[in-house]
Protein backbone atom coordinates (compact mmCIF):
# COMPACT_ATOMS: atom_id res chain seq x y z
CA UNK A 1 0.00 0.00 0.00
CA UNK A 2 1.40 3.01 -0.93
CA UNK A 3 1.76 6.49 1.04
CA UNK A 4 2.73 10.17 0.48
CA UNK A 5 4.96 12.29 2.52
CA UNK A 6 3.36 15.39 3.33
CA UNK A 7 6.16 16.67 5.73
CA UNK A 8 8.94 15.83 8.23
CA UNK A 9 9.78 17.78 10.87
CA UNK A 10 12.90 17.10 13.64
CA UNK A 11 11.93 16.69 16.99
CA UNK A 12 14.19 15.83 20.05
CA UNK A 13 16.64 13.96 17.56
CA UNK A 14 13.45 11.56 16.04
CA UNK A 15 11.12 12.70 13.16
CA UNK A 16 7.37 14.59 13.24
CA UNK A 17 6.20 12.96 9.52
CA UNK A 18 2.81 13.17 8.00
CA UNK A 19 1.50 11.02 5.79
CA UNK A 20 -1.68 10.91 3.49
CA UNK A 21 -2.83 7.18 1.75
CA UNK A 22 -5.60 5.88 -0.03
CA UNK A 23 -7.92 3.77 3.11
CA UNK A 24 -9.80 0.62 1.40
CA UNK A 25 -11.28 0.52 4.46
CA UNK A 26 -12.78 4.04 4.86
CA UNK A 27 -13.28 4.41 0.55
CA UNK A 28 -11.56 7.79 0.55
CA UNK A 29 -7.91 9.37 1.41
CA UNK A 30 -6.92 9.14 4.62
CA UNK A 31 -4.10 11.02 6.77
CA UNK A 32 -1.99 10.37 9.66
CA UNK A 33 1.07 11.74 11.47
CA UNK A 34 3.97 9.51 12.86
CA UNK A 35 6.49 10.24 15.46
CA UNK A 36 9.66 8.18 14.99
CA UNK A 37 12.47 8.25 18.05
CA UNK A 38 16.20 8.43 17.44
CA UNK A 39 16.79 4.55 17.99
CA UNK A 40 15.45 3.95 14.32
CA UNK A 41 18.05 5.74 12.49
CA UNK A 42 20.89 2.70 14.30
CA UNK A 43 18.10 0.66 12.44
CA UNK A 44 16.49 -0.63 15.58
CA UNK A 45 12.46 -1.28 15.18
CA UNK A 46 10.29 0.18 18.34
CA UNK A 47 6.87 -0.78 19.47
CA UNK A 48 4.13 1.32 18.36
CA UNK A 49 1.57 3.76 20.98
CA UNK A 50 -1.55 4.49 18.77
CA UNK A 51 -3.34 7.86 20.06
CA UNK A 52 -7.07 8.41 19.18
CA UNK A 53 -7.86 11.95 19.51
CA UNK A 54 -11.32 13.69 20.70
CA UNK A 55 -14.04 15.64 18.53
CA UNK A 56 -13.53 18.12 15.81
CA UNK A 57 -9.32 17.48 15.79
CA UNK A 58 -7.38 15.72 12.85
CA UNK A 59 -3.91 13.81 13.26
CA UNK A 60 -2.25 17.24 14.06
CA UNK A 61 -3.69 18.40 17.14
CA UNK A 62 -1.96 15.76 19.73
CA UNK A 63 1.35 15.76 18.03
CA UNK A 64 1.20 20.17 18.06
CA UNK A 65 0.10 20.16 21.58
CA UNK A 66 0.60 17.36 24.04
CA UNK A 67 4.31 17.53 24.18
CA UNK A 68 5.07 13.93 23.48
CA UNK A 69 8.27 13.73 21.62
CA UNK A 70 10.41 14.52 24.55
CA UNK A 71 9.43 11.36 26.29
CA UNK A 72 8.74 9.23 23.22
CA UNK A 73 12.06 9.84 22.04
CA UNK A 74 13.90 9.85 25.53
CA UNK A 75 11.39 6.13 25.40
CA UNK A 76 12.40 4.98 21.89
CA UNK A 77 8.59 4.98 21.35
CA UNK A 78 6.88 5.31 18.30
CA UNK A 79 3.34 7.75 18.31
CA UNK A 80 1.15 6.88 15.19
CA UNK A 81 -2.09 9.71 15.28
CA UNK A 82 -4.59 8.91 12.84
CA UNK A 83 -7.00 11.08 11.79
CA UNK A 84 -10.84 11.12 13.78
CA UNK A 85 -12.92 10.21 10.94
CA UNK A 86 -12.95 9.78 7.03
CA UNK A 87 -13.47 13.44 5.10
CA UNK A 88 -14.10 14.39 1.67
CA UNK A 89 -16.47 16.05 0.01
CA UNK A 90 -17.97 12.58 -1.03
CA UNK A 91 -17.77 11.84 2.78
CA UNK A 92 -21.08 12.13 4.42
CA UNK A 93 -21.71 15.21 7.03
CA UNK A 94 -23.82 16.78 9.20
CA UNK A 95 -23.57 20.55 10.98
CA UNK A 96 -23.00 19.57 14.29
CA UNK A 97 -19.88 19.05 15.28
CA UNK A 98 -20.45 15.87 17.28
CA UNK A 99 -21.28 14.01 14.14
CA UNK A 100 -19.83 12.83 10.59
CA UNK A 101 -16.71 14.15 9.83
CA UNK A 102 -14.40 14.98 12.54
CA UNK A 103 -16.84 12.58 14.75
CA UNK A 104 -15.90 8.97 13.75
CA UNK A 105 -16.40 7.51 17.00
CA UNK A 106 -14.17 5.00 16.20
CA UNK A 107 -17.08 2.41 15.21
CA UNK A 108 -18.37 0.46 11.75
CA UNK A 109 -21.54 2.21 10.91
CA UNK A 110 -24.17 0.07 9.65
CA UNK A 111 -26.81 3.12 8.24
CA UNK A 112 -26.57 4.66 5.26
CA UNK A 113 -25.43 7.18 4.02
CA UNK A 114 -22.59 6.38 7.17
CA UNK A 115 -22.00 3.10 6.27
CA UNK A 116 -20.35 3.89 2.87
CA UNK A 117 -17.22 5.41 4.43
CA UNK A 118 -17.76 5.49 8.31
CA UNK A 119 -15.80 2.36 9.49
CA UNK A 120 -13.14 3.73 11.69
CA UNK A 121 -13.03 0.40 13.78
CA UNK A 122 -11.41 -1.51 11.24
CA UNK A 123 -9.52 1.18 10.22
CA UNK A 124 -7.52 1.33 13.63
CA UNK A 125 -7.56 -2.23 14.42
CA UNK A 126 -6.74 -3.54 11.01
CA UNK A 127 -5.49 -0.94 8.57
CA UNK A 128 -3.71 1.47 9.76
CA UNK A 129 -1.55 -1.02 12.25
CA UNK A 130 -0.47 -2.78 9.01
CA UNK A 131 0.03 -0.17 7.10
CA UNK A 132 2.12 0.67 9.73
CA UNK A 133 4.03 -1.99 10.15
CA UNK A 134 4.60 -2.43 6.64
CA UNK A 135 6.52 0.79 6.06
CA UNK A 136 8.00 1.87 9.39
CA UNK A 137 11.21 0.50 11.36
CA UNK A 138 8.58 -0.82 14.11
CA UNK A 139 7.35 -3.74 16.05
CA UNK A 140 4.06 -5.70 16.24
CA UNK A 141 4.00 -4.54 20.33
CA UNK A 142 1.89 -1.98 20.59
CA UNK A 143 0.00 0.25 23.13
CA UNK A 144 -3.36 2.37 22.44
CA UNK A 145 -4.43 5.69 24.47
CA UNK A 146 -6.53 8.73 23.94
CA UNK A 147 -8.41 11.54 24.71
CA UNK A 148 -12.37 12.05 24.95
CA UNK A 149 -14.07 10.82 21.90
CA UNK A 150 -10.93 9.02 21.22
CA UNK A 151 -10.24 8.11 25.17
CA UNK A 152 -13.48 6.10 24.58
CA UNK A 153 -12.11 5.03 21.05
CA UNK A 154 -8.92 3.73 22.86
CA UNK A 155 -10.64 1.58 25.53
CA UNK A 156 -13.07 0.15 23.59
CA UNK A 157 -10.68 -0.81 20.98
CA UNK A 158 -8.81 -2.60 23.58
CA UNK A 159 -11.77 -4.35 25.40
CA UNK A 160 -12.47 -5.94 22.39
CA UNK A 161 -8.94 -6.58 21.46
CA UNK A 162 -6.71 -7.72 24.38
CA UNK A 163 -4.57 -9.92 22.24
CA UNK A 164 -3.56 -6.90 19.85
CA UNK A 165 -2.38 -4.46 22.94
CA UNK A 166 0.30 -4.89 25.96
CA UNK A 167 -1.74 -1.86 28.00
CA UNK A 168 -4.55 1.10 27.38
CA UNK A 169 -5.05 4.52 28.50
CA UNK A 170 -7.40 7.65 28.09
CA UNK A 171 -7.69 11.32 29.03
CA UNK A 172 -11.32 12.18 29.85
CA UNK A 173 -12.68 9.48 28.19
CA UNK A 174 -16.59 8.60 27.02
CA UNK A 175 -17.10 6.15 29.35
CA UNK A 176 -20.52 5.01 28.74
CA UNK A 177 -21.92 6.17 25.93
CA UNK A 178 -25.07 4.31 25.66
CA UNK A 179 -25.92 7.06 28.42
CA UNK A 180 -24.56 10.57 27.26
CA UNK A 181 -25.93 12.54 24.75
CA UNK A 182 -22.64 12.37 22.71
CA UNK A 183 -23.33 8.77 22.27
CA UNK A 184 -26.40 8.40 21.74
CA UNK A 185 -26.64 10.99 19.13
CA UNK A 186 -23.73 9.47 17.38
CA UNK A 187 -24.71 5.33 17.89
CA UNK A 188 -28.09 6.18 16.91
CA UNK A 189 -26.52 7.54 13.72
CA UNK A 190 -24.26 5.52 13.04
CA UNK A 191 -25.58 1.91 14.28
CA UNK A 192 -29.26 2.79 14.11
CA UNK A 193 -32.01 2.50 17.07
CA UNK A 194 -31.53 -0.62 18.20
CA UNK A 195 -29.03 -0.21 21.76
CA UNK A 196 -28.00 -3.79 21.58
CA UNK A 197 -25.61 -2.93 18.92
CA UNK A 198 -23.92 -0.08 21.03
CA UNK A 199 -23.16 -2.18 23.68
CA UNK A 200 -20.07 -3.58 21.30
CA UNK A 201 -19.34 -0.15 21.48
CA UNK A 202 -19.38 1.22 25.06
CA UNK A 203 -16.13 0.48 27.46
CA UNK A 204 -18.43 0.15 30.66
CA UNK A 205 -20.21 -2.68 29.27
CA UNK A 206 -17.20 -4.07 27.97
CA UNK A 207 -15.13 -3.30 30.92
CA UNK A 208 -17.88 -5.34 33.36
CA UNK A 209 -17.60 -8.08 30.68
CA UNK A 210 -13.96 -8.62 30.10
CA UNK A 211 -12.47 -11.91 30.70
CA UNK A 212 -9.10 -11.31 28.67
CA UNK A 213 -7.95 -8.01 30.56
CA UNK A 214 -4.67 -5.73 30.10
CA UNK A 215 -3.10 -3.17 32.11
CA UNK A 216 -5.54 0.45 31.48
CA UNK A 217 -5.32 3.75 33.42
CA UNK A 218 -7.68 6.61 33.17
CA UNK A 219 -7.12 10.70 33.66
CA UNK A 220 -10.00 12.65 34.68
CA UNK A 221 -9.95 16.44 35.60
CA UNK A 222 -12.48 17.24 37.85
CA UNK A 223 -13.08 20.79 36.53
CA UNK A 224 -13.90 19.43 33.20
CA UNK A 225 -16.89 21.07 31.31
CA UNK A 226 -18.14 18.04 30.28
CA UNK A 227 -17.27 15.34 33.45
CA UNK A 228 -20.98 15.19 34.61
CA UNK A 229 -23.27 14.95 31.21
CA UNK A 230 -20.97 13.62 28.59
CA UNK A 231 -17.85 11.59 30.43
CA UNK A 232 -19.47 9.25 33.70
CA UNK A 233 -15.86 8.05 34.85
CA UNK A 234 -18.18 6.53 37.66
CA UNK A 235 -19.62 4.11 35.48
CA UNK A 236 -16.40 2.59 33.98
CA UNK A 237 -14.63 2.69 38.15
CA UNK A 238 -18.11 0.65 38.94
CA UNK A 239 -17.33 -1.86 36.42
CA UNK A 240 -13.91 -2.18 36.61
CA UNK A 241 -14.60 -2.91 40.38
CA UNK A 242 -17.56 -5.42 39.37
CA UNK A 243 -15.20 -7.88 37.18
CA UNK A 244 -11.95 -6.80 39.07
CA UNK A 245 -10.49 -4.95 36.18
CA UNK A 246 -6.85 -3.40 36.39
CA UNK A 247 -7.90 0.10 36.05
CA UNK A 248 -5.92 3.00 37.03
CA UNK A 249 -7.79 5.99 37.57
CA UNK A 250 -6.30 9.24 38.72
CA UNK A 251 -8.68 12.55 39.13
CA UNK A 252 -7.04 15.90 39.25
CA UNK A 253 -8.83 18.50 40.82
CA UNK A 254 -8.57 22.26 38.59
CA UNK A 255 -7.99 20.59 35.43
CA UNK A 256 -10.27 20.98 32.37
CA UNK A 257 -10.72 18.91 29.31
CA UNK A 258 -8.11 20.86 27.25
CA UNK A 259 -4.82 19.84 26.20
CA UNK A 260 -2.97 21.48 28.98
CA UNK A 261 -4.46 18.75 30.96
CA UNK A 262 -3.18 16.20 28.67
CA UNK A 263 0.31 18.01 28.40
CA UNK A 264 0.39 17.78 32.04
CA UNK A 265 0.24 14.20 32.24
CA UNK A 266 0.96 12.95 28.92
CA UNK A 267 4.76 12.02 30.58
CA UNK A 268 3.21 9.26 32.91
CA UNK A 269 0.94 8.24 30.63
CA UNK A 270 3.92 7.05 28.21
CA UNK A 271 5.52 5.81 31.09
CA UNK A 272 2.83 3.91 32.00
CA UNK A 273 3.04 1.95 28.34
CA UNK A 274 6.41 2.19 28.10
CA UNK A 275 6.69 0.01 31.40
CA UNK A 276 4.68 -2.99 29.91
CA UNK A 277 5.93 -2.68 26.56
CA UNK A 278 8.95 -3.44 28.00
CA UNK A 279 10.92 -0.21 27.28
CA UNK A 280 11.80 0.97 31.45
Amino acid sequence: MSIENLSCNKSFGGWNKQYSHDSSALNCRMRFAIYLPPKVASGERVPVLYWLSGLTCTDENFMHKAGAQRIAAELGLAIVAPDTSPRGDEVANDEGYDLGQGAGFYVNATEAPWNRHYRMYDYITDELPKLIEANFPVTDQRAISGHSMGGHGALMIALRNPERYRSVSAFSPISNPLNCPWGQKALSAYLGSDQAAWRDYDASVLMRQSEAKIPARVDQGDDDEFLAEQLKPETLEAAANANDYPLELHRHPGYDHSYFFIASFIEAHLRFHAGHLGLE
